[in-house]
């Protein structure tokens, strides 16, 4: 049978549809793994070497040439046309309505058109994935392994470039912005959840009583998650549709409109990868009418979300109201990371310019849009002046401008509504008396959404600006007497609008650090020592916070995955039962 198997395999790949390739490729190969023998362990996962292969798109870099090539190429198709369902036969009716979204970086031009699915479609979304579960439930965890480790080869290589060009062109990311979010972090976390899978899998029972066998079943849920991703990343999509597939789960994917065209390329990246088609259910179109056919269905046992923390409350109170009308059979897991207000704190003793170098970056790089950007930063009055002489410094070097030309440092924000929210703040903080100018306070829509990088100094540690949520390139100063340090962590820790995401100390004085550590404990999930807040790595430090940031389940870890499993406990004996009796149910003597 096998050299049957290996000749079929032969004669398919002469075909020219590739996604017809993986479909014909796959079972063969699954039968015949399951003839093999061995506890079979995944690679080491590793961290995408962007840093190492020098793909930094510098004057003159063969990589600079090939992201220009594909922008180019992306350009000449636009704008592209999304289908409202994923698939590999997925075509848009020529008769449907579609949805526009603009350039963020040029709004009279249209990057993409994107069909919404209807309640029909949703539902049977979800019925083609329940069919999918138990072909997909069942498969070797080697092999469903092998599947999302091709695409990280995929993304790293073959899909790179367009990948690149389509987060630069789509989300408003410059060169750089895009490479370590859609090529490094996108293959990373295809990688580390293998890994972080393989651990979960190895979690069994070490103590066993003589002639007695523990297990653990790690068991997919018993229905399918839905998963909501956000304009801000093209990784993110990736990850929340990877954690819960590793585990043998079943998917519906609602990514952001922004994402629309970047997230279905991550899905043909995993189809061409060889994931069965059902697995992972790509559904575009409104929010509320596809969260509303999920959260109606009995087989709605997972939401894993990142966005707004207004949205995902909502999202609670329905699930919970699903589980009022015992509408559900399971109790739903709702996983979440949201935003935060983000801190930087700068200690007396701290590396001043150092510091503000890391300041622009996590404030102003893609202006202000990672959950994890720095809003707030509090600088002790000694060092005040110098602070703010770097920064100025620092930001008279950057240059606002469209992602495509590689000199821009900051770009555009999303759309109209971002761009109205933060110019309205900005108008605000504009006339208020205990608000300074330091740089900025400035913006411009005429082209595009452009808010210029602003910094204040404001005298009220209480202001507004150091709670409200702004998602923008705007930062906040307090100047606070170096001898209230203590206060101040006071201040950080209660302000910050109820987030709890990430934040940081510069500091020389380890004293300074250890009570900054221990007192800022619960405000931030991710905190960082002389470093930047926007510094996490798949793989080196997980990602999640608490509070109004989410559930702190920790995405680049196996806690996220964890999320997606239930756990059966399994136990054998090999002995036999002689009697039923205890010893202390014994009379006198009998024994």
């Amino acid at each position: 049978m096998r050299p049957t198997a290996l000749r079929t395999c032969r004669l398919t790949l002469r075909q020219k549809n590739p996604f017809q390739i993986q479909s014909n490729v796959q079972q063969p190969i699954a039968n015949a793994r399951t003839l093999t023998s061995g506890t079979y362990r995944v690679p080491k996962p590793f961290n995408e070497p962007n840093t190492f292969m020098q793909l930094h798109f510098s004057p003159g870099s063969p990589e600079r040439q090939k992201l220009s090539t594909a922008l180019e190429d992306l350009k000449a198709r636009l704008p592209v046309k999304v289908p409202a369902i994923g698939g590999l036969n997925s075509t848009v009716n020529t008769s449907t309505n579609l949805t526009s979204l603009h350039h963020p970086h040029e709004h009279a031009s249209t990057f993409q058109q994107f069909a919404s699915a209807t309640e029909e479609d949703v539902q049977k979304a979800i019925e083609t994935a329940l069919k999918a579960k138990k072909e997909w439930r069942d498969m070797l965890f080697t092999d469903r392994a092998s599947i999302f480790l091709r695409a990280a080869d995929l993304v790293s290589g073959k899909y790179r470039f367009e990948l690149l060009a389509a987060t630069m062109l789509g989300q408003g990311k410059n060169a750089w912005q895009a490479e370590i979010d859609a090529a490094a972090e996108l293959a990373d976390f295809f990688r580390y959840n293998v890994s972080f899978a393989q651990e979960i899998y190895d979690k069994q029972p070490t103590v066993n009583a003589p002639s007695h066998y523990g297990r653990t079943d790690w068991r997919p849920l018993e229905g399918f998650v839905y998963s909501i991703s956000p304009f801000n990343f093209t990784a993110i999509g990736g990850n929340l549709v990877s954690a819960p597939a590793l585990m043998g789960n079943v998917v519906v994917w609602k990514p952001a409109p922004m994402t629309a065209y970047q997230s279905w390329l991550v899905h043909k990246i995993l189809l061409e990868a060889g994931l069965p088609e059902g697995v992972v259910q790509l559904v575009n179109g409104d929010a509320e009418l596809i969260t509303d056919v999920v959260f109606n269905h009995r087989e709605f046992s997972a939401l894993t979300f990142i966005g707004s923390s207004d949205v995902f409350r909502m999202l609670n109170v329905k699930a919970a109201q699903g589980l009022a009308e015992k509408r559900y059979r399971d109790f739903p897991r709702l996983a979440g990371e949201t935003s935060g207000k983000n801190f930087h704190l700068i200690g007396p003793s701290a590396d001043v310019p150092n510091a503000a170098r890391h300041t622009v970056r996590a404030a102003y790089e893609y202006a202000g849009q990672k959950c994890s950007a720095c809003s707030r930063i509090y600088v002790p009055e000694s060092q005040a002046e110098l602070f703010f002489s770097e920064m100025k410094k620092e930001l008279a070097r950057v240059k606002v401008g469209p992602p495509e030309e590689y000199t821009s440092f900051t770009g555009p924000v999303i759309g109209k509504k971002a761009f109205e929210r933060i110019s309205s703040a900005i108008d605000s903080a504009n006339k208020d008396s205990k608000v300074e100018t330091i740089v900025g306070g400035t913006y411009d829509d005429s082209v595009g959404y452009y808010i210029n990088p602003t910094l204040y100094k404001v005298s009220d540690p209480s202001h507004w600006l150091f709670d409200k949520e702004l998602f923008g390139p705007v930062l906040a100063t307090y100047v606070y007497p170096d001898n209230k340090f203590s206060e101040t962590l006071d201040h950080i820790d209660s302000r910050g609008g109820g987030f709890a995401l990430t934040g940081n100390i510069f500091s020389n004085d380890q004293k300074a650090v250890r009570e900054a550590e221990n007192r800022l404990r619960y405000a931030a999930g991710n905190f960082y020592v002389n470093c930047k807040i926007t510094a996490a790595v798949i793989g080196q430090q997980s990602f999640g916070g608490a509070r109004a940031s989410g559930t702190c389940d920790k995405a680049g870890s196996s806690g996220l995955l964890m999320r997606f499993v239930a756990p059966r406990t399994l136990k054998e004996e090999f002995n036999k039962l002689d009697e039923v009796m205890y010893p202390s149910n014994m009379e006198e003597g009998a024994m």
